[in-house]
């Protein structure tokens, strides 16, 4: 049947949605292309889209249709999803070489832009955040075979990328394929007259950290300071080949959160005592010895606040 998921206390502008008790597709949408476009981040498939899906983004969460393609309300199928809020469907940008659609939240740090790529890599496109994003993820959204790549300055400072549909460790030198200033993104080197999409993210003290950390191969593993208590949790181990891990504190509330939805693949939710990660009151600490803690393995991650006391929406 048709329903609404409320209580997200926001309108969600970027919703990633996992069915958790099945393999299935990671499914993203957004504000800017509509809630009806969606695409899939373990895949490199083109923009899909689902009319009868997710119907709207609504003020305090969203609305799912009939569902005839069976991805976001399977009769007792369990589901989780993680939003995050930009500016709606935001508005024309011009200020960059390619004129873009931009959608920036530039208290949070986050914003969605759209635009048709050129195939110059030298051309910008504006983000509108006002402060450079550490984090981009890209994707080309009309023409399949091409996948979800995170450029990134969190490793070591400099220019990175790695490919979240994959578990490939990062390609260096990203300077050559794109980069990011306060104003703008690259265009990279994508052909002319697709369509793409870019996530970015700038670091915001008390809503958001982005970094890299070494395992120390223990179960009395690494702690990272966040600054905050954290709510959602990427990581990707890059000292080779190792697969993307998602946490969060909705369907582990207690510690140790054990389960594990991995982005490069359908896999379904995942537990093991041994790949136990603890939030804590302004960080995480890991618990076993794993890609997320091997001796010497250096692991990239993106984490997002629970009670983000500063930027909240409270009245």
């Amino acid at each position: 049947s048709t329903r609404s998921v409320t209580g997200l206390d926001h309108q969600p502008d970027i919703l990633w949605i996992k069915a958790r008790s099945t393999t299935d597709d990671h499914r993203v949408q957004d504000a800017v292309r509509g809630s009806t476009k969606q695409l899939d981040v373990n895949n490199t498939d083109e923009e899909y889209t689902a009319s009868d899906g997710i119907t709207s983004f609504n003020s305090d969460g969203f609305t799912i249709g009939a569902d005839s393609s069976n991805q976001f309300n399977v009769n007792t199928e369990t589901y989780v999803a993680w939003s995050w809020k930009a500016n709606g469907s935001g508005g024309a940008n011009n200020s960059g070489d390619i004129n873009a659609t931009v959608s920036a939240n530039t208290t949070a740090g986050i914003s969605i832009v759209k635009w048709t790529a050129n195939g110059s890599n030298a051309d910008t496109i504006a983000h509108g955040l006002g402060v450079k994003p550490s984090v981009v993820w890209y994707k080309k959204i009309d023409n399949g075979g091409h996948g979800w790549y995170v450029l990134t300055d969190a490793i070591d400072g400099s220019q990175d990328y790695l490919s979240m549909n994959t578990t490939t460790a990062p390609l260096t030198s990203a300077g050559a394929y794109g980069w990011q200033t306060s104003s703008t993104i690259s265009n990279w080197t994508w052909n002319d007259g697709h369509g793409m999409i870019a996530y970015c993210f700038a670091e915001v003290e008390g809503f958001s950290k982005f970094g890299n950390y070494t395992g120390n191969g223990s179960t009395n593993g690494v702690y990272v300071n966040c600054g905050f208590t954290p709510s959602y949790l990427l990581f990707k181990n890059h000292s080779g080949s190792a697969w993307w891990w998602q946490k969060d504190t909705a369907r582990n509330p207690i510690n140790l959160a054990t389960l594990i939805l991995f982005p490069n693949a359908t896999t379904a939710d995942y537990t093991s005592s041994t790949n136990g990660v603890d939030f804590l009151s302004n960080g995480f600490k890991l618990r076993a010895t794993n890609d997320l803690n091997g001796s010497s393995q250096n692991v990239f991650y993106m984490a997002f606040a629970e009670f983000p006391f500063k930027y909240a929406n409270a009245r």
